[in-house]
């Protein structure tokens, strides 16, 4: 385990919505660790997550079907040798899988998030969830009876926040009436800023709702990774790719300017977009832990914003961010 000294650069804190828990910002998303993007090594994943819990990072961001629960068994692994209160952890679920991995459907039935959220403690080795959310809107179940449900958790101790997943204004809406909704999860980056015009981020700052964003890295475009399991997105093909590209090349005078990587510098944009979001990124490597926290400590000021909301507007990207059969399951697009 790493030690808080040999960390220079520190995350800073921003509460989730009104009603939601401290956490620190960026958080770190888990799911690249169960090898989503390429082969991973269990040793390592455990290194990156004392390496960013010890650098004082609480928030971290998992799901229940990444790896089919071998990402909450690696986080529980980790959090054996530390004290309960040192991670936030956001779980999602509703997500199924088949044997091979491979996504089915969802599943956001009150009998199914009781069960699935037993499975997440066990796994986890906790007796309760910072915040539970559910993937995506089941269309076959009513956003009030899934969120029902996991009041039902809430009041029995074993979940303290609730949260919501790539759903429109509306669901936001319905799901609000019924209980207090500490964040709303989606993605949000310097390619994906259709949250700012479809009435998502409205809605949540006037009910009080904070976001989480992730995607802050588009997926690793802004890194310069385009390869691997990346390739059957829209935005990683053909010309759609080279669009792209050209976008990113416009800001990286800025990124340079700040001494910053271009990773560093999406991350401080999503950041500086409002105090009631929280970027998530996901690392691999404890060295991409130290990167991810120095975004923290890029600040970009008035001119900077304005140059970057030119070169790259709402919609600039080409592309959508996900197959097409997945755009079709988001709320969030409708």
């Amino acid at each position: 385990m790493t030690t808080t000294e040999q960390f220079t650069h520190r995350p800073t804190t921003r509460r989730l919505g009104t009603t939601g828990p401290i956490v620190t910002s960026p958080g770190l998303g888990a799911m690249s660790l169960s090898g989503v993007y390429g082969p991973t090594d269990d040793a390592e994943s455990l290194r990156v997550l004392h390496a960013y819990l010890d650098a004082g990072g609480t928030l971290i961001d998992t799901g229940d079907f990444y790896g089919a629960g071998h990402n909450e068994m690696l986080i529980g692994r980790a959090l054996r040798e530390r004290s309960r209160d040192d991670a936030v952890l956001s779980v999602k679920f509703g997500a199924t899988v088949t044997p091979e991995g491979m996504p089915a459907g969802f599943d956001t039935r009150p009998e199914h998030v009781k069960s699935s959220l037993a499975y997440s403690l066990r796994r986890l080795g906790v007796d309760h969830l910072d915040i539970y959310r559910p993937a995506r809107l089941d269309p076959e179940v009513p956003i009030e009876e899934t969120i029902g449900a996991v009041q039902e958790l809430v009041e029995a101790g074993y979940v303290r926040h609730i949260g919501l997943s790539e759903v429109g204004p509306a669901t936001i809406r319905r799901a609000s009436a019924i209980v207090p909704i500490s964040d709303l999860q989606i993605e949000y980056s310097l390619l994906t800023r259709d949250i700012e015009d479809n009435g998502i981020l409205a809605t949540c700052r006037e009910l009080g709702i904070g976001v989480t964003a992730y995607g802050v890295l588009a997926k690793g475009l802004v890194a310069g990774r385009t390869g691997g399991a990346r390739q059957a997105f829209p935005r990683f093909q053909g010309e759609n790719l080279e669009r792209n590209r050209a976008l990113l090349e416009q800001i990286q005078g800025i990124a340079a300017a700040q001494g910053a990587t271009m990773a560093q510098l999406a991350i401080a944009w999503v950041a500086a977009q409002g105090e009631d979001i929280v970027p998530i990124v996901g690392s691999r490597r404890v060295d991409q832990v130290t990167s991810m926290l120095a975004g923290a400590d890029v600040h970009l000021g008035e001119q900077d914003l304005a140059r970057i909301a030119e070169a790259l507007p709402v919609g600039a990207a080409r592309g959508e961010r996900y197959p097409a059969e997945a755009m079709a399951q988001l709320d969030s697009e409708g």
